[in-house]
C-alpha cells in the first residue's frame, strides 16, 4: 500500500514538474519569437506595413488634402509677399528686386515641398527603418535565451520541492502565462496605434508643408515634421524597452528563488506594458513634438 502511494506522489510531482517546464519553456519562446515579430514590425514603413490603407490615404491627401493646401499656400505666399514690402519700405516704391527673387524661391520651395509631401514622408519612415533594422540585428544577438541550457539544474531544483509548493509554483507559472498573452495584445495595441497614427499624419501632411516657408506660420510645418520624425523612431525605442525586459528576465531560470524570480517576471512585464505605451510621449518630447 505504501508503495503505491509513493508511486501516486512520484507520479503527481512528475506531471507536475512537466507542466510547470513546459509553461516556462513555452514563456520564454515566446519572448524570444516576440522580439523579432516586433522589430519586423516596427521596422515596416506606412506603404510595406499595408499597401492598400496606404494607397487609400495617399489618393486621400492628393485628391482632397492638396488641393486645400493650395489655398492655405497662395493665402501664406501672399502675406509673406505683403509683409516683406511693408517690413522693407512700408509702400515707399523703393522695392529691391532681391526680396521679390527671394520670394519666388519661397514660392517654388513651397510649391515642392507640398507637390512632394509623400516623398519627404517615405524618407522619413525610410530613415526610421534602417535605424531600427541595425539595432534590431543586435538586439536579436545579445537577447536571445536558450531555456534547454538551463533546464537540467531547474529540473533539479524542482524535483527537490514537496507536492504542495509544486502546486503552487504550477499556479504561478500557468498566471505568468497568462501575463504574457496580455502582452502580446498590448504588443498589438501599440504597433497598431503608432501605424494608424502615422496614417494620420500622412493624410495631412500637405497643409502643415504649405506653411513651412513662412516664419509666422512655419512652426505648424516644423512641428509637423518633428512629429514624424519622432513617429519614426518610435520603432527604436519600442525595441529598447524589449530589449532590456527580455534581458531582465534571463536571471528567471537561474535565480536562488524561483517563486521570486516568476514574479519578479511579472513585475518586469507590466513595467514593460507600461514603458511600451510610453514609448510615443518620450519619442515626441525628445524631439520637440507636440
Amino acid at each position: 500500500m505504501q508503495d503505491i502511494l509513493e508511486q501516486i506522489e512520484e507520479w503527481i510531482k512528475t506531471f507536475l514538474i512537466d507542466c510547470i517546464t513546459g509553461n516556462l519553456s513555452g514563456m520564454f519562446d515566446s519572448v524570444n519569437q516576440k522580439v523579432g515579430e516586433i522589430a519586423n514590425e516596427v521596422g515596416k514603413t506606412p506603404g510595406d506595413w499595408n499597401s492598400g490603407v496606404f494607397s487609400i490615404i495617399q489618393n486621400l491627401a492628393e485628391n482632397v488634402v492638396i488641393p486645400i493646401a493650395g489655398l492655405i499656400l497662395t493665402f501664406v505666399l501672399c502675406y509673406e509677399l505683403i509683409s516683406m514690402i511693408i517690413e522693407k519700405n512700408n509702400l515707399h516704391g523703393d522695392f529691391e528686386t532681391f526680396m521679390l527673387f527671394k520670394w519666388i524661391f519661397k514660392t517654388f520651395v513651397a510649391v515642392y515641398l507640398v507637390t512632394h509631401t509623400f516623398d519627404i514622408v517615405v524618407a522619413v519612415f525610410e530613415l526610421g527603418q534602417n535605424v531600427v533594422h541595425q539595432s534590431a540585428a543586435l538586439i536579436g544577438s545579445d537577447t536571445a535565451l536558450d531555456f534547454e541550457a538551463v533546464m537540467g539544474g531547474l529540473i533539479g531544483e524542482l524535483e527537490a520541492m514537496e507536492i504542495g509548493e509544486l502546486f503552487l509554483l504550477l499556479i504561478e507559472t500557468s498566471l505568468i502565462g497568462l501575463t504574457m498573452n496580455a502582452l502580446s495584445i498590448c504588443v498589438m495595441l501599440v504597433l497598431v496605434g503608432r501605424m494608424i497614427e502615422i496614417y494620420i499624419y500622412c493624410s495631412i501632411g500637405p497643409i502643415p508643408f504649405a506653411t513651412m516657408v513662412n516664419w509666422e506660420w512655419g512652426s505648424m510645418g516644423n512641428n509637423y515634421l518633428r512629429g514624424l520624425v519622432a513617429l519614426g523612431l518610435q520603432g527604436f525605442f519600442i525595441l529598447v524597452c524589449v530589449a532590456v525586459y527580455t534581458v531582465l528576465i534571463q536571471g528567471i531560470a537561474s535565480a536562488q528563488n524561483l517563486h521570486l524570480a516568476i514574479w519578479s517576471c511579472a513585475g518586469y512585464t507590466v513595467l514593460l506594458c507600461y514603458s511600451l505605451f510610453k514609448t510615443g510621449n518620450i519619442s515626441k518630447s525628445i524631439f520637440n513634438a507636440h
